[in-house]
């Protein structure tokens, strides 16, 4: 069984069709990139899996749980227990980090296993200290968000998701914010977590990175899913020409 399966989603503001029809399923271990213009739903869809928007119509399933009742018209949202289940086994990464900015690095890692896990606050910073040490951020518990670089940022923002002990980790392209000598730092752990088998669904307008950390890649483009496959697929193989129209914007650039 798929530890995500996404069939026929749908989502409007107002009369704005942002995501038309979208199907696709991802195993455990495995990586997703979305890639596409600006403006095709890629972050819509990644805030309606993971709670933030609501669909208006079709399914999500993450972990055997549905996130809305199969068959109901108009939709109808799970029992708040089982959005509750499925909220605990996602995380999400941010553009912009959105870390608490009066709290030190190890209290931002610490919160919400303490308050919605229930974990010991003692347990809660040994599990925080291991993950800035897994980010390359040894000595930084006590700084402050503001007292950091970008990249230093996006991986505290990185170790707090890792710290709920996700089952999908979800990334909304975490480089736009970032000077381009501070990308490759936030690549590299996400690179390391593909090789250690996390599942994640990964926004992104990094094409190289894309294509060598992906299992699976999907191209949007006005709501609809353009094409999808295998990176050698859809960056070597596919001849849809929309696809084509928008990757060679990266080779000449």
């Amino acid at each position: 069984m798929p530890i995500l399966k996404v069939e026929h989603v749908k989502k409007s503001f107002g009369s704005l069709d942002v995501l038309k029809d979208i199907s696709f399923e991802l195993n455990a271990g495995e990586v997703l990139s979305i890639i596409g213009p600006s403006g095709s739903g890629k972050s819509t869809l990644l805030r309606c899996i993971t709670q933030l928007e609501t669909v208006d119509g079709g399914t999500v399933q993450v972990d055997g749980k549905d996130l809305v009742v199969p068959g109901c018209s108009p939709v109808k949202y799970s029992p708040a227990k089982t959005l509750r289940e499925i909220r605990l086994s996602t995380g999400l990464v941010f553009q912009n980090f959105n870390l608490f900015p009066h709290l030190t690095v190890l209290q931002n890692l610490c919160l919400s296993p303490v308050r919605v896990l229930g974990e010991t606050r003692e347990k809660a910073r040994d599990i925080g200290r291991a993950l800035l040490k897994r980010m390359g951020l040894e000595g930084k518990e006590m700084s402050y968000p503001c007292e950091l670089s970008g990249g230093q940022q996006q991986r505290v923002a990185i170790a707090r998701a890792l710290a709920m002990n996700p089952k999908v980790l979800f990334f909304d392209e975490p480089t736009s914010a970032l000077d381009p000598e501070l990308t490759g730092e936030v690549l590299k752990i996400i690179k390391q977590l593909a090789e250690e088998k996390m599942t994640m669904v990964i926004v992104t307008h990094e094409m190289a990175f894309a294509r060598d950390v992906a299992d699976k890649v999907v191209f949007m483009d006005g709501g609809v899913i353009v094409e999808q496959g295998t990176p050698d697929y859809v960056f070597n193989q596919s001849g849809n020409e929309r696809l084509a129209s928008f990757l060679s914007r990266f080779a000449n650039a």
